[in-house]
C-alpha cells in the first residue's frame, strides 16, 4: 500500500514539477531572470490570503512583462502553496507585533466565534495583521530567495541547456519550412524554349 501511494507521488511530482522544470532549463533562460521569477512566484505564493496568490501572480506577469519568465513564477508559486498555510500564523503574530495591535487568540472559543460570526471585527483585524506582516516580510523573502536560487539556476541552466537536441524530451520544436518554388515560374522559361524550337 505505502510503495503504491509513494510511486503515484513520485509520478504526480515529476508530472507536475520536475518535467516542468526541466522545460524551462532546456529552453536556455537567463538564471538571473529565472532567480528573480522564482522569487517573485515565491513571495506572492506566501500571500496569507487562499485563492489570492494566482491572481497576484497574474497581475504581475502582466506589469513586469519581460522583465520574469512566467512559467517559472507560476511553477515556483504552485510549489509554495503548502507553505502558505504554515506561514499564515507567523504574518500574523509579526503583523499584530509591528502595529502593536491586540492578540487573536487561536482557541476554540475563538475559532466558533469565527466561524458563528460573533467574531467578525477580530477576524478583520486579524486579516489585516496577517496582511502587514507580509508586506514587512516581502523585502526579506524576495532577496532571500532570490539569493538561494540564483547559483541553483545557473548550475541547472549550464547542465540541462547544453545537452544535444536528441535528449531533449517534451519540448516542441518548430523548423522552418522550406517556400517551394511557384510551378508557373519554373514551366514557363521551358515552354517558351520549346515553342520556340518547334517554330525554328
Amino acid at each position: 500500500m505505502f510503495q503504491q501511494i509513494g510511486s503515484t507521488v513520485g509520478s504526480w511530482t515529476h508530472k507536475k514539477i520536475v518535467d516542468p522544470l526541466l522545460q524551462i532549463l532546456r529552453r536556455g533562460t537567463e538564471p538571473k531572470q529565472l532567480a528573480f521569477s522564482g522569487a517573485l512566484g515565491a513571495t506572492l505564493g506566501l500571500f496569507p490570503i487562499c485563492g489570492v496568490a494566482v491572481f497576484l501572480c497574474g497581475v504581475a506577469i502582466a506589469v513586469l512583462g519581460s522583465l520574469c519568465h512566467a512559467p517559472t513564477v507560476l511553477l515556483v508559486n504552485f510549489i509554495v502553496t503548502p507553505i502558505e498555510l504554515s506561514l499564515v500564523i507567523p504574518f500574523l503574530r509579526l503583523g499584530e507585533y509591528v502595529s502593536g495591535g491586540p492578540h487573536f487568540a487561536l482557541t476554540s472559543d475563538a475559532l466558533k466565534k469565527v466561524f458563528t460570526g460573533k467574531a467578525s471585527w477580530e477576524v478583520l483585524m486579524s486579516i489585516y495583521h496577517a496582511l502587514l506582516g507580509w508586506l514587512v516580510a516581502v523585502p526579506f523573502i524576495l532577496a532571500g530567495v532570490y539569493i538561494l536560487f540564483l547559483p541553483c539556476f545557473t548550475i541547472l541552466v549550464r547542465k540541462f541547456s547544453s545537452l544535444p537536441p536528441s535528449k531533449i524530451t517534451n519540448v516542441p520544436s518548430s523548423p522552418k519550412r522550406a517556400v517551394p518554388p511557384s510551378p508557373r515560374k519554373v514551366v514557363q522559361p521551358l515552354t517558351e524554349v520549346r515553342v520556340k524550337v518547334r517554330d525554328v
